[in-house]
């Protein structure tokens, strides 16, 4: 009888740790992306998408769009691209977005392009490596709204402090994203809070394509 009840209580549990885990999850990602919070920073952070041989995707023009817009607001002096190359490609999509940036009226001192990481965590890694190098500690995270949570979940860990300034043109927009997006990011969100932290990489990368292509409907 008290294996029977031992059994029934464990089952319960993991019922119900399934059932809270994705719903805790969906409704942080949810919060970031309708509650953006925006200041003052260090460094403004646009993480990559996809470009096609040196022209930003959609998807990267419209975040570089948002860092100049915030930029030109004074919220920070200095912009990171990040983002590496798919094999074969000939340039990267943190060079695309430097480069982007400079045709768009900033200067190149005003840009640091790091040309490596090809997931979110990738790319967290390495543009907060560079900021710690500089001394500097405070971000605004230039992404898609759903992306929000988990971007700034990912570099608070690394000890950098962020915000998250959600793109407001381009096909990730909050009127422009499908649930489907929200229920992948939350996914991805658990993941990386669950595992993620413990070392097991799970990469977000979606490949051939920018993640609009695979989330929307």
């Amino acid at each position: 009888m008290f294996l029977f009840r031992w059994i029934r209580r464990t089952i319960t549990i993991i019922i119900i740790l399934a059932l809270v885990g994705p719903t805790y999850a969906i409704a942080q990602v949810w919060r970031a992306a309708n509650n953006p919070i925006v200041r003052q920073a260090d460094v403004i952070v646009v993480l990559g998408a996809a470009q096609l041989d040196g022209k930003p995707g959609e998807a990267l023009e419209a975040r570089l769009k948002e860092a100049k817009r915030i930029f030109d607001l004074g919220y920070a002096p200095q912009i990171i691209t990040v983002g590496g190359g798919a094999p074969g490609d000939r340039t990267t999509e943190g060079a695309s977005g430097k480069y982007w940036l400079r045709m768009n009226g900033i200067l190149a001192n005003k840009i640091t392009a790091i040309e490596v990481g090809r997931d979110t965590l990738q790319s967290t890694e390495a543009y907060t490596k560079i900021m710690k190098k500089r001394f500097v500690s405070d971000a605004i995270i230039v992404t898609d709204p759903y992306h929000c949570k988990r971007a700034m979940t990912m570099a608070n860990d690394q000890g950098v402090v962020s915000t998250c300034s959600p793109v407001q043109t381009g096909p990730n927009t909050l009127s422009q994203s499908g649930y489907k997006y929200l229920i992948r990011e939350a996914a991805a969100y658990l993941a990386y809070i669950t595992v993620g932290r413990r070392g097991i990489n799970v990469s977000d990368r979606l490949p051939e394509a920018d993640i609009l292509t695979k989330v929307l409907p």
